[in-house]
């Protein structure tokens, strides 16, 4: 039995258009024929024939950028200390499945706490629940001055975090060939963090030169592409330098970094809806109100003349949002990132399609089986009631997505009811103020 989906358009992921009346026909899990309605084979009697001649037909949509096991963190103690590893395994597939619903049928992870998505990914792909296909890393590698070292010396970094400490290249080493050992599908470094050097102000960078290019060889002789955090221009230019495959963020990327990622084939991803979110969402109640919004417009002005520079340049950009924090929470803003990429970056909607599919899918376990719409592809689809070539951010209103499929079989995108969450879930701070004398009488003007 076939099933035949009449596409009022169709987007195959594979160019920056689309095509109107077109006809895709699946066999089984698989798309086997992409071809103008009119000249489509005719339906058998036992075939199935679904109507969607009045809506935009694309790939399954792909985030390469959404921390399952984060649960809408509201801080860092919320990612890496509370709750249990084997709670955060099955938040995070739940998380998993609100990310579905929202038309991503695939996603990376990269950062995760020990290998909860690496169990989430394979009771997924084993059919024991559902949820979309997932690529994912372990833990993050990270020196003292990289994202993942955030806490005071007397915790270090907890084994229940989202990073683990490496602080010779031979300890890299050595992590990334357990990591690989239990299957991880990336390897995730941290090349910065929050540390700027007092004498040049910029972001230090966590490994030097030589040290990220060890780590880099030698992932790359496991058979394991390499993502970096890198915010700032060394971590960018090291990265760049070492051959990662993907660099994430590079806010402060400049001309040399642009030389050096150009000659080495890097792809930037850079993860602006966080940013953008913090800004537009942070309410004066929230801790980060009085720093972190006014840090991050400078980011993304600073980050924007750069990144148009790569674009311009030819340098390719694969769209991630950085979802799992509680600014960005799991199946809510994962389109937005387009509208970002069309609005500050100068891309065309069909460009920022394109990236979010068949560019997305070269990171994937799935390669070129996801992210196009083509004979020999999987059936993963994402069926929109509006154009998105006509308006972006259409992709953004859950009423505007009229269905999604994976493996061409349909899911239901009804948002699950809310769940309760537990205080243990999160850190114990009660307050956000220090109620003197003085503060008490401020509030009561």
């Amino acid at each position: 039995m076939r099933t035949h989906i009449r596409c009022g358009t169709l987007f195959t992921g594979l160019t920056d258009r689309a095509d109107a009346d077109q006809t895709i026909v699946i066999e089984r899990d698989r798309i086997t024929q992409v071809v103008p309605t009119a000249g489509a084979p005719r339906a058998a009697p036992d075939d199935k024939v679904i109507d969607h001649s009045k809506e935009f037909v694309l790939p399954g949509l792909i985030d390469i950028h959404v921390h399952l096991s984060y649960g809408n963190a509201q801080a860092n103690e919320d990612i890496d200390i509370y709750g249990s590893t084997e709670f955060r395994a099955l938040r995070a597939l739940h998380a998993a499945q609100l990310v579905l619903k929202a038309g991503y049928t695939s996603i990376a992870d990269p950062a995760s706490t020990g290998y909860c998505t690496v169990g989430v990914r394979d009771a997924i792909n084993a059919g024991m629940f559902q949820g979309p296909r997932i690529t994912t890393s372990g833990r993050q590698l990270t020196g003292h001055q990289g994202l993942g070292d955030w806490y005071p010396d007397s915790i270090g970094v907890p084994d229940s975090s989202i990073g683990v400490l490496v602080r010779t290249p031979e300890e890299a080493i050595e992590e990334m060939r357990l990591q690989v050992k239990n299957r991880v599908d990336f390897i995730k470094v941290t090349v910065d963090g929050l540390h700027r050097n007092p004498a040049t102000s910029e972001l230090m960078a966590s490994f030097n030169q030589e040290e990220l290019d060890v780590i880099v060889k030698e992932s790359h002789r496991l058979g394991r592409k390499v993502i970096t955090h890198a915010r700032g221009r060394e971590a960018v230019l090291y990265s760049a330098r070492a051959g990662v495959d993907i660099i994430f963020h590079a806010f402060e990327i400049d001309d040399e970094c642009l030389d050096a990622i150009v000659k080495s084939g890097s792809i930037l991803s850079p993860a602006l809806t966080f940013l953008a979110n913090t800004i537009l969402f942070t309410r004066p109640s929230d801790p980060c109100y009085k720093w972190r919004p006014s840090m991050n417009r400078r980011d993304i002005e600073v980050a924007c003349e750069g990144l148009i520079k790569a674009r311009k340049a030819g340098v390719p950009f694969m769209v991630g949002t950085d979802s799992g924090f509680a600014i960005t929470p799991y199946g809510e803003w994962h389109a937005k990132e387009l509208e970002i990429m069309v609005d500050y970056l100068g891309f065309s909607p069909g460009e920022s399609l394109r990236a979010t599919t068949s560019v997305n899918a070269g990171l994937l376990r799935e390669g070129k089986n996801v992210g196009r719409v083509a004979a020999g592809a999987l059936a993963d689809l994402t069926v929109v009631r509006a154009d998105p070539l006509q308006d972006i951010k259409s992709l953004q209103q859950r009423e505007n997505i009229a269905a999604v499929y994976l493996g061409g079989k349909e899911i239901a995108v009804d948002p699950p009811g809310k769940v309760t969450t537990y205080q243990w879930e999160h850190s114990f701070r009660q307050w956000n103020e220090t109620y003197t004398r003085d503060r008490v009488a401020e509030l009561a003007r």
